[in-house]
């Protein structure tokens, strides 16, 4: 779990985030609310999530209990992956 949670946020800081300091995040704050994430940022997390951790998101698997923030993102790759 630390390895994916290590890896979410990585790819936040490296696409989202960009010269933020790690502290400007933590993993149970919500992407859209901090502004980090917006729909077509969810897109590129999607495309990332599905390449990285070799799963399919579905369509109704879009919601925000499973991927706004990084410890829900992580607890979703969880689920798909066993």
């Amino acid at each position: 779990m630390n390895q994916t949670i290590s890896k979410i946020r990585s790819f936040i800081f490296e696409n989202f985030l960009f010269d933020a300091d790690e502290s400007a995040l933590g993993n149970n704050d919500s992407f859209l609310e901090q502004g980090i994430i917006d729909s077509t940022g969810i897109l590129e997390l999607v495309d990332w999530l599905e390449e990285t951790f070799t799963i399919k998101v579905l369509d109704e698997e879009l919601i925000p209990e499973n991927l706004d923030s990084v410890t829900k993102l992580a607890d979703f790759i969880g689920k798909k992956s066993c």
